[in-house]
């Protein structure tokens, strides 16, 4: 039987070499695939995918983790990845687990299971222990959100994300700017130690800062993501608080389900209640009207999150943390208040 010995021995190279070429390596000339890849045809071998895959994953892969598979935020971050790792010769290992999973313990088996290199987690946690960092077994980077409320040490793993609480305080003042001042907001909880929490900081400041008292009527929590959740908030939101004028989403998807609930109760947008969020996904461009949002640069975070990784990993540098800015998308869901 032809093994992948008896190709390297016929070539007078390595097994290394042979597997490195057939797997499409950069390190590999061009002159040395080909070379290989006519003594596999000429010698009839069959790679076996299990000792190719181990290889491949001892040697050049990089997982990424995540956490809410439904959430198409993560599509174009993801996309990113990808597309960066073929470029730069590694292979990508997807795992998606539930908002409700461990994306830890998840990961951490993940490196063990498939010889990680390093570690992409998008959407997790902003409470990490240094305990839990020591289990992952290799570098990782979190990916659209940081370790606030966490003990990490910075240099004990890396981030690349927007600055939640400004990006919430520059919603809420696009708001205040346009003259309303009963502003709901709609989030998952307020002590959520996550995106929720941040970006309710972010609002509450807001009204602070322009001597607006937060009215806890106003204040939608609806204890999940789900765009579910944020319609029947929203309907119970406008059963108790009728004279609202404008609502601010933690979430596109939860915008665009309150927009529905707004139009069921008989209320226009922006007309009789403006809508603003954060995140640009792709189909807040298709609401009518367009969602007003401000933008995160989903390709640039996926990027910037596998550059860092790669840095790491092929001891470049250490950890690093980048904030990426947001940008203000106008649509046409926010008008002055009446």
């Amino acid at each position: 039987m032809t093994t992948i010995k008896t190709v390297a021995e016929y070539c007078g190279v390595s097994v290394s070499t042979v597997s490195r070429a057939l797997n499409n390596h950069p390190d590999v000339s061009q002159d040395a695939k080909d070379k290989v890849l006519e003594a596999v045809r000429k010698l009839h071998y069959v790679p076996n995918s299990s000792a190719r895959d181990l290889v491949r994953t001892q040697t050049a892969s990089i997982g990424v983790v995540v956490r809410g598979a439904e959430n198409t935020f993560f599509v174009p971050i993801v996309r990113a990845i990808e597309d960066g790792c073929a470029q730069a010769g590694y292979d990508m290992v997807l795992h998606q687990v539930t908002v409700r999973s461990d994306e830890i313990t998840e990961g951490a088996e993940l490196v063990n299971s498939k010889r990680l290199k390093g570690l992409v987690l998008l959407g997790g946690r902003y409470d990490y222990t240094r305990e839990e960092a020591v289990s992952i077994g290799a570098p990782f980077v979190c990916c659209s959100f940081t370790n606030q409320f966490g003990n990490l040490e910075r240099g004990a793993y890396s981030s690349v994300s927007i600055d939640d609480r400004a990006a919430a305080y520059q919603a809420t003042s696009y708001l205040i700017d346009q003259g309303h001042t009963k502003i709901a907001v709609l989030l998952d909880t307020i002590h959520d130690r996550s995106i929720s929490e941040l970006r309710y900081m972010g609002f509450c400041q807001a009204l602070e800062d322009r001597g607006l008292p937060v009215d806890a009527e106003l204040v939608c929590e609806t204890i999940d993501f789900t765009m579910e959740a944020a319609y029947e908030a929203t309907a119970a939101l406008l059963v108790r608080r009728p004279d609202v004028t404008a609502l601010f989403a933690v979430a596109d998807s939860m915008a665009i389900a309150a927009m529905k609930a707004l139009y069921e109760f008989g209320k226009r947008v922006p007309e009789d209640c403006s809508v603003i969020a954060i995140d640009g996904i792709e189909s807040s461009l298709y609401t009518t009207p367009t969602l007003t949002t401000l933008s995160q640069p989903q390709e640039a975070l996926g990027k910037e999150a596998l550059r860092i990784l790669m840095d790491v990993v092929e001891g470049r540098s250490a950890s690093s943390h980048i904030r990426l800015d947001t940008a203000l998308r106008p649509g046409g869901t926010v008008g002055t208040a009446r």
